[in-house]
């Protein structure tokens, strides 16, 4: 849990931006309906641009 307001909100956007990437359309708030599969490639999306932006940097 994040608890620092504008950490969340930039995680929020961070998460809809990598569903968007992956063609998974989300919705504000909860979003429950999600299968496993779609969830999984927005949570793997999400981890492969973080391991390249710590790559980028260590460079």
């Amino acid at each position: 849990m994040l608890k620092v307001p504008e950490a969340k909100k930039a995680m929020e956007q961070f998460k809809m931006e990598a569903a968007n990437e992956v063609g998974v359309t989300l919705k504000e708030g909860y979003n429950g309906d999600l299968t496993s599969k779609q969830a999984g490639s927005i949570g793997g999306q999400m981890v492969k641009k973080m391991v390249m932006d710590y790559e980028n940097r260590v460079k």
